[in-house]
């Protein structure tokens, strides 16, 4: 079980290949899957299911792993501030994927309070194309966001919100680039950048953006 957990630290924000995590620490996919289910039990991980796979072809169906606690995920890294400061790569890499993790258990938790049930997934194309988030209503629309460990969003970091964004049409009501940084703007046609920390600071009407 510990070595479960810490294998799906180091994959938190990423495609769970249950198989795979099975081979690695030496027991049988059906071990894995029951432990996993133990774990989702406890409120230690949690899976995100693939999102969109009848809306066009070759579309990932598996879902991404969450650690719950991103401190944990954290801990679980021996994820450091030193080792951000030195700018380590693996770091770095884990540091994105971990406030993606992040992220989405804001983001998951507020959805809880909605009066009305929503739908939440991730989806990727085979290409590597993804939206990290996937939030859709009973009437349809859809809200996506994606995470980006940058203060500022480029052109491709909104690769994913604009495929999903022409092929849904109409029903797509906006996607967001989470940052780093402090600005809050539009970039095109219903696609945002905003602050990470929106999710849970109030707007300032003051304040400039």
């Amino acid at each position: 079980m510990t070595d479960l957990l810490g294998l799906i630290a180091a994959q938190t924000g990423q495609l769970l290949n249950v198989s795979g995590a099975a081979e690695k620490i030496g027991v049988n996919r059906a071990t894995v899957e029951s432990h996993l289910r133990l774990m989702e039990d406890l409120f230690l991980v949690v899976r995100l299911p693939a999102w969109g796979t009848r809306l066009r072809s070759r579309v990932s169906a598996k879902p991404k792993v969450h650690i719950v606690d991103s401190g944990l995920a954290a801990r679980l890294l021996r994820l450091t501030p030193d080792k951000l400061a030195a700018f380590d790569p693996t770091a770095l890499a884990d540091f994105g994927h971990l406030l993606e993790t992040f992220v989405v258990g804001e983001i998951r938790k507020q959805v809880s309070w909605l009066d009305e049930p929503v739908a939440l997934g991730h989806w990727r194309t085979s290409d590597g194309t993804e939206v990290d988030l996937v939030i859709e209503y009973d009437d349809g629309s859809i809200l996506a966001f994606e995470v980006k460990a940058n203060e500022r969003a480029s052109g491709s970091d909104f690769r994913g919100l604009t495929l999903l964004r022409d092929a849904l049409g109409a029903r797509f009501a906006g996607g967001i680039c989470l940052t780093t940084g402090k600005r809050s703007y539009t970039y095109d046609d219903r696609l945002h950048v905003m602050p990470i920390d929106r999710l849970w600071t109030p707007i300032n009407s003051e304040r400039t953006h």
